[in-house]
């Protein structure tokens, strides 16, 4: 009885012993409520997140090196360039310096990886992980983000809006990205020559933008019926159908 609330549940349980129901719930609420603080458990819970999320990140950026470096294409150039810099070179030192063939390989190896990691700018899901996209960052920097969009939707709104402007070129993208529905890491991974398409048509423009979206619907329709696949799956659709779920008498 040393607690103030426990006290209170004790007198009014003297005052009102009829009503033991709830006698019952108070005693076992306060016995069985976690002691640990549900701060720390959500600190603690969004620390792991974090952690899992830039280890699965690096994973991703290694596996999109280790394949880009298997590519005869890129491995050629990475390898031409190591040769310039007299990289390669280092790796056959004879001598007392002399290694074996595997550690000889194992070091040009890594040395064409790190000049694929130099030379290549990965875009999307298997980028360059950085700290500040993990969650744990983007909690903490969320009023900055807010304060930051709000600033740069006043400057549109007095540019575009009052004053009139045309649109540059970044802002012409922005508004392409918007309609597509696209993140930005996703419309940074397109190739320059389709944003070049997008400017050239002229995509910023709501109705340029649907004439173009239903052109690739046609697109896409027309790819779809003369895939042998999706002929099969259409077929058998009007053959067989979907699994169905009947009763059968005994």
């Amino acid at each position: 009885l040393q607690d103030e609330e426990t006290r209170k549940d004790y007198d009014y349980m003297l005052d009102h012993p009829e009503e033991y129901y709830r006698h019952y719930y108070h005693y076992y609420s306060r016995r069985l409520a976690p002691k640990v603080d549900v701060t720390i458990v959500i600190l603690v819970t969004v620390c792991a997140i974090s952690v899992f999320q830039f280890f699965s990140w690096w994973s991703s950026y290694n596996e999109a090196i280790n394949y880009l470096a298997s590519v005869p294409k890129y491995r050629i150039q990475a390898t031409e360039i190591a040769r310039q810099q007299g990289l390669l070179n280092k790796t056959k030192e004879k001598g007392k310096n002399r290694r074996s063939k595997e550690e000889i390989r194992e070091e040009e190896e890594e040395i064409i990886k790190d000049i694929i990691k130099n030379k290549i700018d990965i875009k999307g899901g298997y980028q360059k992980p950085k700290i500040y996209d993990i969650l744990l960052f983007q909690i903490l920097l969320a009023p900055f983000y807010w304060c930051k969009y709000v600033v740069w939707y006043c400057w549109w709104i007095y540019c575009f809006t009052i004053k009139g402007r045309e649109y540059g070129v970044e802002e012409k993208l922005y508004i392409i990205r918007r309609y597509m529905k696209m993140s930005q890491s996703q419309f940074d991974s397109l190739e320059d020559h389709q944003k070049e398409t997008f400017l050239e048509r002229q995509l910023w423009i709501r109705e340029n933008y649907e004439v173009y979206k239903r052109e690739q619907e046609e697109e896409l329709k027309k790819k779809m019926a003369m895939d042998p696949r999706w002929k099969r799956y259409r077929r058998w659709m009007k053959n067989e159908g979907p699994g169905r779920l009947t009763f059968i008498d005994d």
